[in-house]
């Protein structure tokens, strides 16, 4: 697949990375030459830049734009964002896709305005980002949720404490095929596992579960989290785009306090933000004595939010020593993923992950319908739709050696969603969850289309 990317900043960066891994031939288009020179000479990519405005046509068309498969514009300028891909469309590219800042411009009723634009897909990460944090401050005991085919299945990323009833017992015996959850990866460590019938759970991991909504209070049961308390107040540190958006979508329940250190942005928040259940307080997040002065230990929730990775960590950490159970940190920079998971600061957002996942979607010829990166797992998961014929619906998940690092953790079927074990027969039009370890994922395309004018029983033979 030819993949252009317009801008070479940190979301270009990162993408450049990822999706070189998977052997693509990428093109990255920056004016910049001090960013490009940073991808070109660290060994690290396997792509071609090139030194011109991603807004010029003549830098598109060396490009070879009109064969690019997919076209990603993610400068931090949304007007030149759609602008390339306005252009990149009608210079031949087959899908574009353009970061924007502008929370209107993605609600569902402006696609068809933009569809008919030339651009297929837009990604404002900072509203992705907010709806995250949401759902991890509706469920406090849990590090990562998400809602499959409008709450059908859920996911749910939970850490192991010395309250777990499931630790150290072998998954044959934890999730045997009538259970109605499954335990789909493990986050040991540095270590990310899809694990077997063999393995168990053990202090300190993070089990990801696929079950269904009507189960979810046994799983909270399962892993010792009965006590922990809901969240009714959310204190904030840092009023962004992420913080804006939190507050304007947030649930009457909810009550919510930002705490900004710039006075001038305060005045723009009140304005913005007109809420009895919000409060905007002019102070440090990262002063302990701020915090207590303004009640943090009547709190059940605590995000920092700030543009600064090290700041975010060091406030939640201050957060928890004060009290507070569920703490999220926006973590930018993916080298303090894994540390700030190690230091247990609770929920970790990254911007730059949630981009990915919107980009890999799009990459994948089956008929997926969302899919999601595991921030502090080496993992992914999304959701397939089996079409007729396809080599997934021609014999038991037993018998179709799937890929080691692979793990379909459930279905829908006719809306209603139910785990998968090993005798499962998946049916045309059943939408299944897969889970695989980073760069898998890809790999299980195959199993959810027909092959152009192939025989589905023999070339099930021939999957590895």
């Amino acid at each position: 697949m030819k993949i252009i990317i317009a801008g070479a900043g940190a979301v270009g960066t990162h993408l450049a990375q990822l999706l070189s891994k998977d052997d693509q031939d990428i093109v990255v288009i920056d004016e910049n030459p001090e960013k490009t020179d940073q991808l070109t000479y660290s060994g690290d990519y396997d792509l071609m830049t090139i030194n011109m405005p991603p807004t010029s046509i003549a830098a598109l068309k060396e490009a070879g734009v009109q064969h690019a498969n997919l076209f990603i514009a993610v400068t931090p300028d949304e007007s030149r964002n759609i602008t390339c891909c306005m252009l990149a469309h009608t210079l031949g590219a087959e899908r574009t896709v353009a970061r924007v800042d502008n929370a209107e411009y993605v609600q569902p009723q402006y696609q068809e305005i933009f569809n008919s634009m030339g651009i297929d897909s837009l990604i404002y990460p900072e509203v992705l980002a907010s709806q995250e944090i949401l759902e991890g401050l509706k469920h406090s005991w849990v590090r990562q949720y998400w809602e499959i085919h409008d709450g059908a299945l859920l996911m749910m990323g939970i850490k192991l404490r010395e309250s777990a009833h499931i630790l150290d017992v072998p998954l044959r015996q934890l999730c045997p095929p009538d259970a109605p959850y499954h335990i789909v990866t493990i986050k040991r460590d540095d270590q990310t596992i899809i694990p077997g019938g063999n393995d168990s759970l053990q202090l300190g991991d993070i089990a990801y579960f696929i079950t269904t909504r009507k189960h979810t209070s046994l799983i909270r049961e399962l892993v010792g989290k009965e006590t922990y308390p809901d969240v009714k107040k959310v204190m904030v540190m840092g009023g962004g785009r992420i913080s804006v958006n939190i507050a304007r979508k947030k649930p009457d329940w909810l009550s919510m306090k930002i705490v900004e250190q710039n006075e001038e942005r305060c005045h723009q928040l009140n304005d913005l933000l007109e809420n009895d259940d919000i409060v905007v307080i002019h102070g440090d997040g990262r002063d302990t004595a701020t915090l207590v002065d303004e009640g943090i230990k009547k709190y059940q929730a605590f995000a920092a939010l700030t543009p600064e990775t090290e700041t975010n960590i060091l406030a939640c950490l201050a957060a928890k020593r004060l009290g507070v159970r569920k703490t999220v940190a926006l973590v930018e920079n993916m080298d303090y993923v894994n540390m700030a998971e190690k230091l247990d600061i609770g929920t970790i957002i990254n911007k730059k992950v949630i981009a990915a996942s919107h980009i890999h979607q799009m990459m994948l010829q089956a008929d997926v319908t969302t899919m999601k990166s595991l921030t502090i797992a080496n993992a992914d998961v999304a959701e397939f739709v089996a079409l007729e014929g396809s080599p997934i619906t021609q014999c038991p998940i037993r018998d179709l050696s799937l890929p080691r690092g692979v793990a379909l953790g459930g279905l829908i079927r006719d809306k209603l969603g139910m785990p998968i074990n090993g005798s499962t027969l998946i049916q045309p039009g059943d939408s299944v969850v897969v889970f695989a370890i980073d760069g898998l994922i890809k790999r299980m395309d195959r199993y959810f289309r027909k092959p152009e004018g192939g025989i589905v029983t023999k070339i099930i033979n021939k999957l590895s």
